[in-house]
């Protein structure tokens, strides 16, 4: 525990405040143990108060509390991913956008665009689950550049044929989201891979950074798709369809890009055996602890754990992870139909159908939104540090289904603006501790498979949303998906506090914060009982 990073920062500050007493220390390592101890004894200092704080010091608090000290020193591959999120999502909120007006403006009616989504959600949990299941032993590397080509597919074939089969075909066996939201391989994988690139205590701050980043994400592609859209509607020549193509283009692009950003992450990245469960250490503690006993260990040796991907990704959960599974599956299920029945895409269909506004504003409207639900998100883990995940997820989730029940209700553009901002500023704020605490809830070993499941029951459910919403749409019926939404929304959050709140998380005490296995008085005892050991061996 003295090693550890808990300790350092504060043995630095005193050995910086106390250089003479330091060089002193130095060349007596029982006296300089004896000042490690003491430093530990100490409780963390509580932040000052923000009146009396410094500019300096106001700064590095909040940095710490938001989250940004922990992304600016994390590992480069953390960087890479985020990166890669970002430009992902800037795609997918260029062509939720326009994919339901693009296939209007092509002749289809309101039904044939809900299958069409509902299809291509279905086709993405097959390729999800495939590619998700073989991840960790075909290489998480290989399949994050295998979803990056079939995204760049996709855009090609949608900005280069009209044809409405084969671009189903393109849109279910490649990566085009419907949604806005994340769609394919690519988040059960990223996730999987930073956690176990995060250190425990700080995976929360990773995870709303990574839920932050798509959002900016999102709100900047339907900001740059609406005015790029609006303007080459302008030019002479130009059709709705062509403009509409030259975003399907763009997406192509990014697509690419987002191929070759993957070919820059390391090895780091790849899924490793649980050490726990590796024979060399265990022989090594057992070798130790004989040594330390004044005999050899008779404990028999274990079996070395097979590296990842010998065995199959199912089999690997085990039972008490399977009844967590179970019931978040069941309870996800339902959140997720309800977005699926009301996606971005079919927002900015319903806003474009009831106040006729050009797509550049239309664009700038649901920029806003995206651009305000990643602020909300920052503070998410800040949030969740004091009240738990759980809390967190529910209190911020509950109020938008509300607003998602009531945004058809207004007659005046003004007020709809209003809801929907207000709706997107706590949405997705239970992301980050959702992942968070999913990750935290199953073993290390289990997280890329359950992720893996939960995703592909998420978007499986989803799938449904669309054609309920389409068939709603065609009988001049569109605000009752809404009103259905927003109650299936709040039925969810109620069931995940009434099911997960006092779940216990490993490496936790409980969900909301994470504590030593051992009280605080015990580890002073100890530290007290080392240190009269300590001077009663330098009397000696």
């Amino acid at each position: 525990y003295a090693l550890s990073d808990e300790a350092f920062p504060r043995q630095v500050a005193f050995r910086s405040a106390c250089t003479t007493s330091h060089r002193q220390v130095a060349k007596e390592p029982s006296r300089q143990l004896n000042f490690s101890l003491y430093l530990l004894r100490e409780p963390p200092l509580p932040p000052p108060e923000p009146g009396g704080m410094r500019v300096r010091e106001t700064l590095q608090w909040l940095s710490q509390e938001l989250g940004v000290s922990t992304i600016l020193t994390s590992k480069r591959d953390t960087h890479l991913l985020l990166l890669t999120r970002s430009i992902r999502m800037f795609a997918y909120g260029s062509s939720t956008l326009i994919l339901a007006l693009y296939f209007s403006a092509l002749g289809h009616s309101d039904a044939r665009i809900g299958l069409f989504m509902s299809l291509t959600l279905i086709g993405d949990v097959v390729v999800s689950l495939m590619l998700t299941f073989v991840a960790d032993a075909l290489g998480r590397r290989r399949v994050l550049l295998l979803g990056a080509v079939l995204m760049a597919l996709s855009g090609a074939t949608f900005a280069s044929t009209s044809n409405y089969y084969v671009l189903l075909v393109a849109a279910i066996v490649g990566v085009i989201s419907p949604s806005g939201n994340e769609i394919g391989p690519f988040r059960a994988v990223e996730e999987s891979t930073l956690a176990h690139l995060s250190d425990p205590k700080t995976r929360s701050d990773v995870f709303a950074w990574y839920v932050v980043v798509g959002t900016l994400g999102t709100a900047g592609g339907s900001l740059a798709c609406g005015w790029l859209v609006q303007k080459l509607q302008s030019l002479p020549g130009w059709t709705d369809e062509s403009a509409y193509r030259i975003v399907f283009w763009m997406y192509t692009a990014i697509g690419l890009i987002k191929g070759g950003l993957t070919l820059l992450l390391s090895e780091e990245c790849e899924a490793r055996p649980t050490p726990k469960t590796t024979a060399t250490e265990e022989g090594e503690g057992e070798a130790f602890l004989g040594q330390a006993n004044g005999g050899p260990s008779n404990r028999p040796a274990t079996k070395p754990a097979q590296p990842p991907g010998k065995k199959n990704a199912m089999s690997q959960i085990s039972r008490k992870s399977w009844t967590i599974l179970l019931k978040l599956c069941a309870l996800f299920s339902v959140d997720s139909l309800a977005s699926g029945m009301i996606p971005f895409s079919l927002i900015a269909f319903y806003m474009d159908r009831k106040f006729h506004m050009p797509q550049g504003k239309l664009g700038s409207i649901m920029s806003a939104a995206w651009f305000v639900s990643s602020i909300g998100n920052i503070f998410a883990s800040s949030i969740s540090k004091r009240i738990g995940l759980i809390k967190t997820m529910v209190f911020t989730h509950l109020p938008s289904a509300i607003f998602l029940a009531l945004l058809p209700a207004p007659t005046s553009l003004a007020m709809t603006i209003v809801l929907l901002v207000a709706r997107a500023s706590l949405a997705s704020m239970d992301q980050a501790p959702r992942s968070a605490f999913l990750s935290a809830v199953v073993l290390p070993d289990e997280r890329t498979a359950v992720m893996g499941i939960v995703n592909t029951v998420k978007t499986l459910s989803q799938s449904g949303g669309p054609i309920i919403t389409g068939v709603l749409a065609g009988k001049s019926r569109f605000w009752v998906a809404f009103l259905v939404a927003g109650s299936l929304k709040a039925s969810y959050d109620l069931g995940m506090l009434t099911m997960f709140l006092n779940t216990k998380l490993h490496g936790q005490e409980d969900e909301g914060r994470a504590q030593p296995s051992v009280s605080l008085q015990d580890q002073r005892r100890s530290l007290d009982s080392d240190e009269e050991e300590l001077e009663t061996g330098q009397q000696r």
